[in-house]
């Protein structure tokens, strides 16, 4: 197995013409997000025909781990590596059970080993050695190369860990298998929660049993007009499922008390106050309208197809909008695991400010009730937070420090730096520019820790990086919006700030474009990057 220098060098110098050179020392590797610490030391590795993957430790997923790394490099070395526990020269090691995200990866001559005390690092650490080798891993088709990485030590750990994004497949429905794709992209990037937003005001995502007119009526249509759609609660589980073999937590969201409006289409009775016919009814005399009736038996909205926001409101004095809510948390808490739901909260323009707070407030609970953490947009905390609810920062500084100052944290996710929504530029095709132009280099130039006057490090539960759909139709779209700013916002939340610089960033992004190319991923081509 032990190979010379000298003759890496001339089996590497048979294949440099016509495919990307290995890189010859560990500090010229493009990993993203960048590790705590890289060593180099002398030697290299290469894989080949007679390696296997050797698994050290015991755990429910630790062969599957080992499954992950032999796919992964079979489509372009050609070589099928065996996975089990008899010697081998890559090495998963699991030293541990917990919850650490950790994991440290050294490399000699004769081998590779991966360690970490949780499936999750060993997880994070097969993401790194991929980015180890040639761009041309990537291939689905067998490459004729040296697949050599050089020697050295990575340590690695995240300095959040909440690291998510949003995909918003409420105003455009965004289908399973598209989701599903969004997902495997974010695993590569270590991040570890997808927040989605199934309901808004354009269209209900989620199929809700014991309210059945959610999806057969209020999922019918999206912005524009489109058909919408739905995911059944047994797709809903497919995509959770989906998302925890990528060490990936699904985080459901219901919006609420604004942003309803497919809800109070699909149900009158949720609707607040009288709905009056259509008509100028300003000289009847009371009395020819019963408005205890009317009141009493409100009709549906109309559903909506727009982009404007704050128009609706769920009733919040009515014992039935309670009833209803408490129906949806329970039946998407049975299906989802993980430990949070998220309420909304935001943009609530026109329910009064008392009946906001009562609301939240007794959404909250509700959430408890079964079992889940309540997040919110930061409106949430003009309210009183129960203790670890988290308060999700996008608009105003003076609401997270709100929600500081009752001894919650607060989830980064300003929108004049992480909306990934937000054009690149006044040509960008897609996109929309109310918060700020986002380019590449301000995706990546920010620090959650002192970004809100008043907010430090320990106040910041995470950071997350949200995808609203106006504009956003297709995988296309997605891809040309999302990246290359997925990966800045990604390494802001995995490296510490001290670690992080522009120039840096700017060669390993270029090298991520090869592979993104490779993998047919429709990125934006920054200006700001030499590609």
């Amino acid at each position: 197995m032990k190979k010379s220098i000298l003759g890496l060098l001339i089996s590497l110098s048979i294949f440099v013409i016509s495919c990307q050179a290995p890189i010859s020392n560990l500090d010229q590797a493009a990993i993203i997000p960048l590790p705590s610490s890289i060593q180099a030391t002398s030697g290299a590795f290469e894989l080949n025909s007679s390696s296997k993957i050797q698994l050290v430790g015991s755990s429910e997923n630790l062969a599957s781990l080992g499954e992950v790394l032999s796919s992964r490099l079979k489509p372009a070395t050609g070589f099928d590596l065996p996975v089990s526990e008899e010697e081998g020269d890559i090495q998963l090691v699991l030293e541990g059970n917990n919850d650490s995200e950790d994991y440290e990866i050294e490399i000699t001559e004769e081998k590779v080993t991966v360690k970490a005390d949780s499936e999750a690092g060993i997880f994070y650490g097969i993401q790194t050695l991929l980015q180890l080798f040639p761009v041309e891993i990537e291939k689905d088709s067998k490459v004729e190369m040296a697949w050599v990485i050089p020697a050295g030590i990575i340590k690695d750990s995240p300095e959040y860990d909440y690291r998510g994004s949003m995909l918003d497949v409420a105003r455009h429905f965004i289908g399973v298998a598209d989701v599903k794709h969004y997902i495997d992209q974010m695993a590569r990037l270590k991040l570890n929660y997808l927040h989605l937003h199934l309901t808004d005001d354009q269209g209900w995502r989620i199929e809700i049993k014991s309210w059945p007119n959610l999806t057969a009526i209020g999922a019918q249509t999206e912005v524009g007009g489109g058909e919408g759609g739905f995911y059944t609660q047994e797709q809903y589980k497919e995509i959770v499922a989906y998302a925890a073999s990528n060490y990936i937590t699904i985080v459901p969201e219901v919006d609420m008390p604004g942003h309803t409006n497919a809800a109070l289409a699909s149900y009158g009775e949720l609707n607040p106050g009288v709905n009056l016919p259509d008509g100028d009814f300003s000289t009847m005399v009371e009395g020819e309208i019963d408005f205890d009736i009317l009141d009493k038996n409100p009709q549906p909205s109309e559903l909506y197809t727009g982009i404007e926001v704050g128009f609706s409101t769920l009733a919040t004095d009515k014992e039935i909008t309670y009833q209803f809510i408490d129906d949806v948390i329970r039946e998407i808490s049975e299906i989802t695991p993980g430990p949070y739901f998220h309420i909304g909260g935001d943009e609530s323009h026109v329910t009064e400010k008392d009946d906001y707070i009562y609301f939240v407030e007794k959404v909250q609970e509700i959430t408890a009730k079964y079992g889940k953490t309540s997040i919110g947009w930061d409106e949430i905390a003009t309210t009183k937070l129960l203790p670890g609810n988290v308060a999700q920062f996008w608009a105003l500084a003076e609401n997270a420090k709100l929600a500081k100052e009752q001894g919650n944290q607060v989830l980064m996710s300003p929108a004049k730096k992480a909306y990934l929504d937000m054009q690149y530029d006044s040509t960008s095709r897609l996109g929309l520019h109310w918060a700020a132009y986002i380019e590449l280099d301000s995706a990546y130039l920010w620090d959650p820790a002192n970004y809100a006057d008043g907010i430090s490090k320990e106040d910041v539960f995470g950071v997350e990086a949200p995808l609203w759909t106006e504009t956003i139709t297709n995988r296309a779209d997605i891809e040309y919006m999302v990246f290359p700013r997925l990966a800045a916002i990604a390494e802001v939340a995995w490296t510490p700030a001290a670690k992080r610089e522009w120039a840096g960033f700017e060669r390993r992004i270029a090298v991520q474009g090869k592979r993104w190319d490779i993998n047919g991923i429709q990125f934006y081509k920054s200006p700001k990057v030499a590609w």
